[in-house]
């Protein structure tokens, strides 16, 4: 599909942009797995709801991310419990409950599944992205066994339905055992998983969307076989180096859109809220499988960065999460 086709097409969408979650080494998922996740809330040129952006909305915006807390939009992260040891089978367990303690399920199906689950190691090793599925007693769970040791970072991605927008929380679990730290410290625009190689092309700015390809290769030869997941072709999702703050975008086109091809190619739109280090997972289907291939980019300052912003971080045209009680590895 010709880039300036799938413009057209995105342009009729809202434009969605980061908002954190970073990854580390590369995964073969289960294609009933999961992957794609949603974008954020307040218009970032008008934090305040008053109608009006301008440069000191879009400034105080850079900071106005998703992932950075434990509470949010009066829903908070609650009972976390997970293995305390690499290696050791169990689950990850948490609450999610409102001001006044009350268990919070009622949430919108996005993405075909009601919650998604991200952990990553704090240096961005070991990336997953698992589904809980909640129980009568308001306790979301899902069978987890850590890979690595160390610092990790849970995200729970969701759209309750009393809110109506995406709320991303998250919270810290310490996982004992022999550290190796995996920084990520180089640009990576070129990966290789399970023989599919793709090929990053495209500049990350602030203050301006950019639009960011993935070319889809076996053997040197394109794939244009890919598979719908989730109902796109491709998800994308980042974390911000140093924050982890969560950032996510959605393709442009979907399966089925008469424009928009199986591959070699799947494009996004993205704007970064802040200049840095970003970690990207581009997650696509391919022989019924679902892999996840890490991407490492750094984030230029925009020409229009601190004079505005074409950045709608929240306004996710696809419009929620996803999860279920499953594994992506």
């Amino acid at each position: 599909m010709r880039t300036a086709a799938r413009l057209g097409l995105f342009a009729a969408g809202a434009a969605a942009v980061f908002a954190v979650a970073l990854a580390a080494a590369p995964l073969v998922i289960p294609a009933d797995a999961s992957a794609a996740w949603t974008s954020n809330e307040e218009d970032p040129m008008d934090p305040a709801g008053t109608g009006h952006g301008g440069p000191a909305a879009a400034a105080a915006s850079a900071d106005d991310v998703r992932g950075l807390s434990v509470s949010h939009r009066g829903i908070t992260l609650t009972a976390l419990a997970a293995p305390s040891r690499a290696g050791e089978a169990g689950e990850i367990s948490f609450r999610l409950t409102d001001g006044a303690g009350a268990a919070v399920t009622d949430v919108e199906i996005s993405h075909e599944k009601p919650l998604h689950l991200i952990v990553v190691r704090t240096d961005g090793a070991g990336f997953r992205h698992v589904h809980p599925v909640v129980d009568e007693a308001g306790t979301w769970h899902v069978p987890f066994t850590f890979d690595r040791a160390g610092a990790h970072r849970v995200f729970a991605d969701f759209v309750p339905a009393a809110v109506g927008e995406a709320v991303t929380l998250t919270s810290t679990v310490e996982v004992a055992g022999d550290v190796a730290p995996e920084p990520r410290t180089t640009d990576v625009t070129t990966s290789t998983v399970d023989g599919l190689e793709v090929e990053l092309d495209g500049a990350l700015v602030t203050g301006a969307e950019s639009e960011l390809t993935f070319t889809v290769t076996r053997d040197g030869e394109p794939v244009t076989s890919l598979e719908p997941y989730l109902g796109a072709y491709g998800h994308l999702v980042a974390l911000r180096q140093g924050d982890l703050a969560y950032l996510h975008v959605h393709p442009m086109g979907e399966p089925g859109d008469g424009v928009t091809d199986p591959g070699p190619e799947i494009a996004f739109m993205a704007t970064a809220p802040t200049a840095g280090r970003y970690l990207l997972y581009l997650d696509l289907q391919e022989g019924g499988v679902v892999r996840s291939i890490p991407f490492v980019v750094t984030a230029t300052a925009g020409a229009t960065d601190g004079a505005g912003s074409d950045s709608h971080e929240g306004a996710d045209s696809h419009g929620g999460t996803d999860t279920h009680g499953e594994d992506h590895r």
